[in-house]
């Protein structure tokens, strides 16, 4: 025992004391009364926001505990407690070194980058970090790291782990006690990997479904999101029923993302929410107030803004709302990077972020620069040690309440290394039921459905046996992309669950994805008596997913054509709609007898068929039980649909769906137009926008072979001419970096399927708008153009010269003018790339942010770089 640890434990023992004799709590704040009228210099009113006792409670032999800590702590130490960086980018060796007091495991990052780790690897990489945080050897502190991880639906980083239906579905199954069970399981999982953190729930009340973390909300509707938060903190963390203790089947919970990330304007992620305090407060603090309840241990501040201030700079809203208004004891983590956006700051250095209450960084890959900043802050007085003590009592107070002292070597704690926990069928059963309980029934003319015994079906649709795609963003990977259904033991696909369900019932399936059948496929009859055709939205996550159009497949209706060649053949046709939220798909549901929002399910697909498919009695097992957590829309103009604001007028309200009892009249056909008034101004369009948005896709090709699609995050040709592969501009994977070996001629083209119409951007005079950074000099003859059909529709050797002659390394915004776009108006009414660039020379660009930009939407940029063209 060295003399740190001796004189530790006297300090220890003197605050339990001091503590027990009624003198200590000196932190303590005097309680705020709801009859105070408290309002500070910026006009904000706390007595807004409610008042609350201390959550969690603070514990005295907890905090003489914490008091004994911070006697003993360096400088050094308490700024390494508030640095998180990222497992990638940090070794065991680092967390000794710097006293680091948390590190997580970004979305899809798994130990040794391997998405097959096993759970001894999980286990032995906590190992290693708990013990290099113990590591006592060169006179540091024991403080137990804090390891957090994105277990968002189900531990959904994990092989073969159970992978719940996305909140958006949840939602729909209004069920409180199946949340809290949901709870349960998912603490259970992450806690047998050794992993203590889950940066979870989201209790985002989403109002915009242009968003791309829409389907992370339970509901449009804040009662639900704060009965929901509730029971799902209750569930990961336990109860504190006895003690204000962490139990050994639970884990810390994050209540995120502190606030307003579902407000934006126009649903864009990470942007600004324009709303007056009160509704911040009942809309989207409402999840908060119930996790606080609930005694939630740490909560994660916004990448967004309220009123043009960003989140993780507003002392108002982290501390004097918070932390002291509302009584938050717990500690408040940074999203990725987070703290960059702050005006003043950046990556490496923002003292504001601590200053306004934020307690600990997450900083993934910079967090040495970060570190030694911020040391350099506190020593230079640019954050107070008061202020740098309460973060850090924050955090050990956490750790403390999470048992971590205490726990010993992680191989030797409850649940950790169970492999039978993994996947459990226990856990397999209540996924499946939160499957079903989620399904909303939109329509069922002509009673189709349940399918009955005896049927022979079609089942056709992409989406049928995808589990990638019935999983969503957050599964496996950070995107969701680059899975296959072999990524996902034990899972079950919606196409199993159907075909094993209708065998039951007497029945019998064909699976075409592309709906082509033969007579001889079904016997005497010669043809099916129902199809069901599963279909829905790609897999993404965050900004990624952002819309600016909210009609599903704009631009390429593929699965509309399925729908509607099945319904002239004649068939009943039943729709399963994959979706991370409402779209407008008038044109699909008139082309479907019934049609079934499945929203994201998850790794459990036969739950789906249990409500489907009728038994061999002719009765269905399970009746539809979900409701819609979102109002669906009647029009494409309506984004932003909510039950509580003036002018609501959806195709189908919040709440509703139908059962097999409903006596609704068959649903009429449904407006297929879009409502867009003629003498609008055209939205933006939008072809690479932190990916490639629908119905654009990044395609490479060599010489003149066959085009290869981008599906993860990288993507070469054949003999890797050209590879294109995700990096960071802004933000994480927003843009592609584009490597020429100039060993032969190739291609990246941003594709469409389907020809596209865009004759009214030529006619609206828009422009092309990117940016792009030339990451090394280049002497290559180089081809931009837009091509139409199988024919150049533009060549733009003006803007290949700009972009070869940009200096290397500087990013480069770049205005492409109209003069370039309207050479051929005619033929850009079938534009098939909407931008093309070939070369047979040694390139090496990175590009982002490319779109057609109308003139009456375009915003003036000064540093942009216009290039005309001539003739």
């Amino acid at each position: 025992m060295n003399l740190k640890t001796v004189v530790l434990c006297l300090l220890v023992t003197l605050g339990v004391v001091v503590l027990l004799l009624g003198k200590h709590n000196q932190s303590a704040k005097e309680e705020v009364t709801d009859t105070e009228s408290i309002t500070n210099d910026n006009g904000f009113d706390l007595q807004t926001w409610p008042a609350r006792a201390m959550s969690p409670r603070r514990d005295p032999v907890i905090e003489a505990r914490i008091d004994a800590l911070l006697a003993q702590m360096s400088i050094a130490e308490k700024v390494g407690q508030i640095i998180q960086p990222e497992l990638k980018y940090v070794t065991p060796e680092d967390v000794k070194t710097y006293h680091l007091g948390s590190i997580l495991n970004g979305g899809g990052t798994t130990p040794n980058n391997d998405k097959y780790a096993s759970l001894d690897d999980w286990v032995n990489t906590a190992d290693a970090f708990y013990t290099a945080s113990m590591d006592e050897s060169d006179g540091n502190i024991a403080i137990p790291l804090i390891w957090g991880t994105d277990a968002v639906h189900g531990n959904n980083n994990v092989y073969g782990a159970t992978i719940f239906p996305h909140n958006i579905g949840l939602g729909a199954a209004n069920d409180l006690p199946l949340m809290y069970r949901i709870g349960q399981v998912t603490a259970r999982e992450v806690a047998a990997t050794g992993v203590n953190w889950t940066f979870g729930p989201t209790v985002a009340v989403a109002r915009d479904v242009r968003w791309g973390r829409t389907y992370e909300s339970y509901s449009e509707n804040p009662e639900l999101v704060n009965q929901y938060a509730r029971e799902m903190v209750r569930g990961i963390q336990g109860e504190f029923k006895n003690s204000m203790r962490v139990g050994p089947n639970h884990i810390v919970s994050t209540a995120k993302h502190f606030l307003g990330d579902g407000g934006t304007s126009m649903g864009v992620d990470r942007g600004d929410t324009v709303a007056s305090e009160w509704e911040l407060r009942q809309v989207h603090g409402a999840g908060y107030i119930a996790a606080l309840d609930a005694n939630v241990l740490t909560t994660m501040a916004s990448f967004n803004s309220w009123n043009g201030d960003k989140l993780h700079g507003h002392r108002y809203l982290l501390t004097d709302v918070l932390k002291e208004r509302m009584g938050f004891e717990g500690f408040v983590v940074g999203d990725w990077n987070g703290h960059q956006q702050v005006p003043g700051c950046h990556v490496s250095r923002c003292p504001a972020a601590i200053n306004a209450g934020l307690d600990m960084f997450m900083v993934p890959e910079h967090w040495k620069a970060l570190y030694e900043n911020t040391l350099k802050d506190v020593e230079q007085g640019h954050i107070s040690p008061a202020r740098l003590d309460d973060a850090v009592r924050r955090i050990l107070r956490v750790k403390l309440i999470a048992g971590l002292f205490d726990a010993g070597p992680v191989a030797d704690r409850p649940l950790v290394g169970d492999v039978g926990l993994i996947g459990h069928p226990d856990h397999r059963a209540l996924a499946r039921e939160a499957v079903r309980k989620s399904l909303v029934l939109l329509k069922n003319n002509g009673g189709v459905l349940p399918l009955k015994p005896g049927s022979r079906v079609l089942i056709a649709g992409d989406a049928a046996d995808n589990i990638a795609k019935q999983s969503g963003g957050w599964s496996l990977t950070w995107q969701g992309t680059g899975n296959q259904n072999s990524d996902f033991p034990g899972a079950t696909s919606i196409l199993v669950g159907l075909q094993s369900a209708i065998e039951q019932a007497g029945g019998q399936s064909l699976y075409a994805a592309d709906g082509v059948w033969e007579p001889s496929d079904f016997g005497e009859s010669g043809r099916p008596d129902v199809a069901v055709v599963v279909f829905g939205e790609e897999p993404y996550a965050e900004w990624h997913g952002d819309l600016i159009n909210i009609e599903y497949q704009y631009g390429d209706k593929r699965d509309l054509r399925l729908l509607q060649a099945l319904q002239a053949q004649g068939i009943p046709v039943v729709s399963v709609f994959i979706t991370g939220r409402p779209l407008w798909v008038n044109k699909e549901v008139n082309a479907s007898d019934a049609f079934v929002v499945a929203w994201l399910p998850g790794t459990e697909g036969a739950g789906v068929a249990d409500v489907l498919v009728a038994d061999a009695a002719g009765n269905a097992p399970f009746d539809f039980q979900g409701r819609l957590s979102f109002s669906w829309p009647k029009y494409v103009n309506q984004a932003r649909l909510n039950f509580d604001e003036t002018g609501y007028d959806p195709l189908f309200p919040l709440d509703y769906g139908l059962s097999y009892a409903s006596t609704n009249p068959p649903l009429g056909p449904l407006d297929e137009r879009n409502a867009r008034q003629p003498n609008s101004v055209l939205d933006e369009l939008w072809g690479f926008v932190s990916r490639a948005n629908a119905p654009w896709s990044i395609v490479v090709r060599e010489r003149d072979e066959a085009l290869i699609a981008m599906q993860g995050n990288s993507v070469s040709t054949p003999t890797e001419m050209l590879v294109v592969q995700s990096v960071d501009k802004v933000a994480q994977e927003d843009a592609r970096r584009l490597n020429w070996s100039g060993v032969g001629s190739a291609t990246f083209a941003l594709n469409a399927q389907v020809p596209q119409d865009l004759s009214a951007y030529q006619r609206h005079s828009a422009v092309m708008t990117l940016s792009a950074q030339l990451n090394a000099t280049t002497q290559a003859d180089v081809a931009f153009s837009v091509l139409c059909d199988a024919q150049s529709c533009a060549d733009l050797p003006e803007v290949a010269a700009a972009v070869t002659n940009l200096s290397p390394g500087a990013w480069q915004n770049i205005v492409i003018d109209s003069t370039c776009l309207a050479r051929s108006e005619q033929r850009f009414a079938g534009v098939r790339q909407l931008l093309a660039i070939r070369t047979d020379g040694e390139l090496d660009l990175t590009l982002a942010d490319i779109k057609l930009v109308p003139q009456a939407r375009l915003m003036e940029d000064p540093s942009a770089l216009t290039v005309r063209c001539g003739g």
